[in-house]
């Protein structure tokens, strides 16, 4: 299981180093004062009343980074500091998550996938560790590999979620851009905050996806009886 081990703290070490990168970005973003003077709230309400969405509610939550949209009583929820705060980065983030809003309303079909696979997903996430190691300590001690197969299709599942999440993601990113700039929300300086702002936090999305099937083939090579080590 060296291998795994190895997997593990590699995709560890790349996901703590673009998380850092992100909260660095949105430090130095967090400080770019918007000229409008709109807060993430206020920026998060227009680009919802300029895309003609009037059923959806902006609200606060609590935590930091904590930022996301619910297409299930359709909310906006942003951080405390994005709510409030009037500068490039919140504004980059609250008009990401109204770009999940947005998907919703025009039936973006990436979006519609991802909404299907996550009673799924959510299954697969809190068995699918407890089903490989058994799996794998079956196989080990009696050569039948169904369990571990079992298990690969789980972490199967999960890893294509990463993936359909990727273009969910980007096209909510693109959305926002498209509109800060088209509405002249931001200024062409605020604009470079928000670019690189999102361009990070698109970044933990990849990573979290590459790691995800670089342990998946791990876990089918297992399964197709290739090393252990």
């Amino acid at each position: 299981m060296n291998g795994y081990y190895l997997i593990i703290i590699v995709s560890m070490a790349v996901s703590w180093f673009v998380s850092w990168r992100l909260k660095s970005k949105f430090e130095q973003y967090s400080k770019v004062y918007l000229r409008n003077g709109l807060s993430g709230k206020e920026v998060a309400e227009k680009m919802l009343r300029d895309n003609g969405i009037n059923d959806v509610q902006v609200m606060s939550v609590p935590g930091q980074l904590t930022d996301h949209y619910n297409p299930e009583n359709k909310t906006v929820n942003l951080s405390e500091a994005v709510y409030m705060q009037r500068n490039a980065a919140a504004a980059a983030v609250a008009a990401h998550e109204c770009g999940h809003a947005v998907q919703h309303k025009v039936g973006y079909s990436m979006l519609q996938l991802r909404s299907k696979l996550v009673p799924v997903v959510n299954i697969s996430s809190n068995l699918m560790q407890f089903v490989i190691m058994g799996g794998l300590v079956i196989m080990a001690l009696s050569g039948n590999k169904l369990i571990l197969t079992i298990g690969v299709i789980m972490f199967a599942l999960t890893t294509l979620f990463a993936f359909v999440t990727l273009p969910v993601e980007y096209d909510a990113s693109n959305r926002a851009m498209k509109w800060l700039r088209d509405t002249g929300t931001v200024t062409t300086e605020e604009y470079v905050g928000v670019k690189d702002s999102l361009k990070w936090a698109a970044r933990t999305y990849v990573v979290a996806a590459i790691g995800s099937l670089v342990q998946l083939l791990y876990f089918a090579s297992l399964l197709m009886g290739g090393r252990r080590d």
